[in-house]
């Protein structure tokens, strides 16, 4: 018999107790990074999706698209202004923002999951007022930090048997005005909204590094908020770990940050007992099938 059936079996066999244990769970995963820009990637990526939904969990799919949006204002000659490093978001930025994520990166992935036989209908966070938001620094323009969170939408999605594909931008809340939200923001949001089994942060790094540059497989919130303030994690895990913590005070279960360019990334964390990338949750880290 084939080497590569029987292992194909095996590893059904193993991941049975991990499919038990997510029948019916909430993922939320923000995908972003280099994956996006790449057809297999984004294949497989849709796939695994598929695959989430096929076998019991609703996924809910919040996408970036930062690298679309600078080729786009640099085609449409709008020049970028930086307070602090942030990009200001004025009027005509946010809705060429609007535009690429909405109408060019959000249909994307969906065209992707209905290739790889799912159902699944993109949406924003201004959709039925699903991200409500404020401005986040007032010198960066539309740039928004969500206040309210109208989730039912996502709800009746998954009643429906469809998987959401999110793109991130919100409405004002008194004058409906357009705003730019941090793909791992609302992921975060969202997930926290849900209360959320887990939240999947695919980038394009293998997780949370120690001083000596290893991956940290397991961490709790008070060692994330002690490795910040010695400047062990830095840089742009940063806002990604701000938004661990904040999605676990929330009630999301777990946080997961992982390399979305790894093949298959999302199950190998979900559905071995290997796991992928760094795990942030409040109680002790010991992941079984019955327990985790």
């Amino acid at each position: 018999m084939n080497r590569d059936w029987i292992a194909t079996a095996r590893t059904l066999s193993e991941a049975l107790p991990y499919l038990q244990r997510y029948s019916n769970a909430i993922v939320v995963i923000k995908f972003g990074g280099n994956a996006m820009g790449d057809a297999n990637a984004m294949s497989d990526f849709a796939r695994d999706i598929v695959l989430m939904r096929q076998v019991g969990l609703n996924p809910v799919v919040v996408h970036g698209g930062g690298p679309m949006i600078n080729a786009m204002l640099d085609k449409l000659n709008i020049e970028s202004r930086f307070v602090r490093g942030k990009r200001v978001t004025d009027q005509a930025t946010v809705e060429v923002v609007e535009m690429v994520l909405s109408g060019m990166v959000n249909k994307r992935i969906v065209q992707a999951i209905t290739e790889q036989g799912g159902r699944a209908a993109g949406i924003s966070g201004k959709d039925d007022r699903l991200m409500v938001c404020e401005a986040d620094d007032p010198e960066l323009g539309f740039v928004g930090k969500p206040v309210e969170m109208n989730v039912q939408v996502l709800r009746d999605m998954f009643d429906a048997g469809i998987i959401p594909v999110v793109a991130p931008l919100g409405t004002g809340r008194e004058h409906g005005e357009t705003f730019n939200v941090n793909g791992d923001t609302a992921a975060g949001a969202i997930a926290g909204a849900l209360a959320a089994d887990r939240l999947l942060l695919l980038t394009d790094v293998a997780g949370v590094k120690d001083a000596t540059g290893e991956i940290v497989t397991q961490l709790t919130p008070k060692q994330v908020r002690d490795m910040t303030a010695d400047g062990t994690i830095a840089g742009g895990m940063i806002p990604k770990t701000e938004t661990a913590l904040t999605a676990l005070d929330a009630g999301v279960r777990a946080v997961v940050i992982l390399d979305g360019r790894l093949p298959n990334a999302s199950l190998l964390e979900l559905f071995t007992d290997h796991g992928a990338g760094s795990i942030i949750r409040d109680t002790d880290p010991q992941i079984t099938p019955t327990s985790a």
